[in-house]
């Protein structure tokens, strides 16, 4: 009971911490939107870099990937409270129903995952060259998020037999 209980609590505070980005990137749209506008013009990198060709400079884009992002944050935010709710729920069930239960925790997490590992690391990081800017190079933030959530995601997919014996 202890380790499903520390499951829902871990769980329950990632949906809080993932649940406040997206809330202060939708009422305060203004402070991430300067880092993201940057990352995608790519104006911040070695103007000798031959990768230039990929910024995007169309604010109309710029303000659809920012918005995806939020959305992304929401949904991960979401998926990982109806999963903490789910795993409460089901905490005095056998463990097959427990293990069931997750499934929207592994959604949420793995969302987050997508997000940060393949949108910040992989598209910001290495498509739009965010790792040669000194200014707006939110790498260092990312692999943080990537961390916790990949942590998460391992913690809760430990196998829980302890109602099956019963």
């Amino acid at each position: 009971m202890a380790m499903r209980l520390s499951g829902v609590l871990l769980l329950t505070a990632i949906a809080l911490w993932l649940a406040l980005v997206a809330f202060g990137n939708i009422t305060d749209y203004g402070s991430n939107w300067v880092f993201v506008q940057h990352v995608l013009a790519m104006d911040s990198i070695s103007p000798d870099a031959s990768i230039h060709y990929r910024a995007i400079h169309s604010p109309l884009l710029q303000h659809v990937a920012y918005v995806l992002i939020i959305a992304t944050e929401s949904v991960a935010a979401l998926l990982c409270s109806i999963g903490a709710w789910r795993m409460w729920r089901a905490r005095r069930a056998p463990a097959s129903t427990f293990r069931r239960a997750k499934r929207f925790a592994i959604y949420g997490l793995t969302v987050g995952l997508i997000l940060w590992l393949g949108g910040f690391m992989a598209l910001g990081g290495e498509w739009f060259g965010m790792w040669m800017s000194t200014q707006w190079n939110g790498l260092e933030s990312a692999f943080r998020f990537v961390v916790v959530l990949l942590v998460a995601l391992v913690y809760l997919g430990q196998h829980d037999d302890e109602r099956d014996q019963q």
